[in-house]
Order: C-alpha cells, then structure tokens, then sequence
C-alpha cells in the first residue's frame, strides 16, 4: 500500500504541467504604454521647442511666443469643450459650424452694443450645445450622427444668415482679438481662464465626477441614480457655449465674419488635441493638463513646418501621425 501511494504521488508529480513563463516583455508592456499615453506628449512638447531653440530663427522672441499663444487659444478653448463630451464617451462634429454660426451672428446685433451682440452669439452656441446634447440624451442618437446634422445645419445657416463676409469693426468686441491686459492677450486670458473653469468642474464638483462616471460605465452610473440626460445635456450645451467663444475671438481678431471659413476643420484639431494629451476616446477619463499640452503641441507643429517654408499639406500629415500614435497608444493600453 506504501509503495503504490508513493508510486501515485511521484506520478502525478510528474505529470503536472508547470503554468507557462510570461515573457518579460510583455509584462512591461502596459506601464510602457500607460506612461507614452499620459506623458509622451510633454516629452514631445519639450523636444519640439528645443528643436525650434535650436533650428528657428527668432522662435524664442517674446513676440513670436505670444504670436503662439494667440493662435492657439482658439483651439484650446475648444478643446476644453471636447475633451468634456469625449469624457462621457461622445464626439462633437459640429463646433466649427457653431463656430461660424456665433460669428455670423454677432455683427447683426453690434447696433445694441457690444455686450448684447456677444451674448446673443454665446446663446446661439448654447442652443446648438443643447439641441445636440438633445439628440444624444433624449432621442438616442450616436453623437456622431447628431453632431454631424448639427455641423451641416450649423453652416448652412451661418451662410444664410451671414450671406457673405461681414466686417466687425465694433471697439469693444475688436478688443477681444487684438487687445491685451498687463501684456497677456485678451483671448490668451480668455483661454487661461476657461481651464481653469474646466479642470475645477471635472475634479471638484460632483458633475465633473459624474459626467467620467458615464464615459466609464453608463449603467452602472444610471442605476446610481445619476440623472444621465440632465448631465450630457449640460457637457453638450457647455461645449456650444464654448465653441461659439472661440468663434467670436476668431472673428475679433480677423475683425471680419466669414462663414464658410470660420471654425472651419476645427472640430478635427480639438479631437486632435484632446486624444493626443491622453484623453481616451472610450471616455471615462477626462485630461485637463494633456489637453492643453496637445494644443500646443499641435500648434508648434504647424508653426515649425510653416517657418521652414513646408506646406499646409505636409503640417496636415504630420499631424495625422501623431493622431494615429496617440491612438496607438491607447489602443496598446487597452489590449495589454
């Protein structure tokens, strides 16, 4: 009996097959491309203006870096707004119609003062913010389909209405594109203060808390007792009003309205700008710091290529490979 138990021990013993080795580098391999999605875009923004220190004629005058803050303002006031919908796991298509649509608006009311002209194209962005976000919460739309009719609509009117490049030569509302305070750029400051306003509603309020908790898991948000469509029509109508924001800049500082090139492709830069600065497009997650560091990253790109005398085309190319490598990264992440 002794000897047929040890017989079946030492059997078993070595019929038992060892769990397989994972290989080295596959263990690293997430906190690789957990690290390259959080912070390769400071790595990159840091390289790049190096580079430009080094290869760009007068890149670090005071004048051409405020010029860069100036030209990147819009973008990231617009961002702001998406990276808030690509937090509940949506997409906006529409904020350069909205864009176009609340510079269209604004010269027909500059007679009431500038005050009111404004207000009336912020209102105008709101209500577009509001129809979309009612297409998605209420009716059920994906975002991309109610956002796209809104960009088409959203132009078309803005043609319609505008009919043809307006002027704006308004003191009050012309001072927004071209003034500064204490130095800083009025539309810079504008910029300043909108992220600040953000990154405080997505980390200290409980509707920054709920709006990721619907781009992680909306069910599970919804059985929470988190009023979802009450929250998405707010992000969607927060995103309007800051499209239109930055669409009236656009327009003070051109001091003209154009409505077929106003925003236009806008909407590809501010995605652009959020997926590059970490933001996942699956939601759940929204990067504030990334977001601006994306904006500017996008920004420099554009302007080192644009200084060295390579075309629009070449800029629009390359930035479609950083696009696609922010993504890569994300989807690395995700499968590993």
């Amino acid at each position: 009996m002794i000897s047929t138990s040890r017989a079946t021990t030492g059997s078993s013993t070595r019929g038992a097959t060892p769990p397989p080795e994972e290989p080295t580098g596959k263990k690293s391999s997430p906190a690789v491309m957990t690290w390259i999605s959080r912070y390769g875009v400071y790595v990159a923004l840091v390289i790049l203006l190096l580079l430009n220190m080094a290869i760009t004629d007068h890149f670090m005058t005071a004048s051409n870096l405020r010029l860069q803050l100036i030209q990147t303002a819009p973008t990231l006031i617009v961002a702001m707004g998406m990276a808030m919908v690509i937090g509940t796991q949506g997409i906006d298509l529409s904020v350069g119609a909205v864009m176009a649509l609340s510079a269209a608006v604004v010269p027909l009311y500059i007679g009431y003062g500038s005050a009111p002209a404004i207000l009336i194209g912020l209102l105008f962005g709101i209500a577009c913010g509001l129809f979309a976000g009612f297409l998605v919460a209420v009716v059920g739309l994906q975002p991309i389909v109610a956002t796209l009719s809104v960009m088409i609509g959203g132009r078309g009117l803005a043609n319609v209405i505008a009919g043809s490049i307006k002027t704006i030569d308004d003191p009050g509302i012309v001072a927004l594109g071209t003034e500064s305070v204490l130095g800083i750029p009025y539309s810079v400051l504008i910029g300043l203060i909108v992220v600040l306003i953000v990154a405080f509603l997505v980390r200290r309020t409980t509707f920054g808390l709920n709006l990721e908790s619907i781009g992680a898991n909306k069910l599970a948000t919804k059985l929470a007792g988190v009023r979802i469509g009450a929250v998405l029509l707010a992000v969607y109508a927060i995103n309007g009003l800051l499209a239109a924001l930055s669409g009236i800049i656009v327009a003070a500082r051109t001091q003209a309205s154009d409505p077929k090139t106003v925003g236009l492709l806008m909407e590809m830069d501010a995605i652009a700008a959020v997926v590059i600065g970490g933001t996942s497009l699956n939601g759940g997650k929204v990067r504030v710091l990334g977001t601006v560091a994306g904006a500017l990253l996008m920004q420099l790109i554009a302007a080192t290529l644009v200084s060295h005398n390579a075309p629009d085309s070449m800029a629009q190319m390359v930035e479609a490979v950083v696009i696609v490598a922010a993504v890569f990264t994300q989807v690395g992440r995700r499968k590993s």
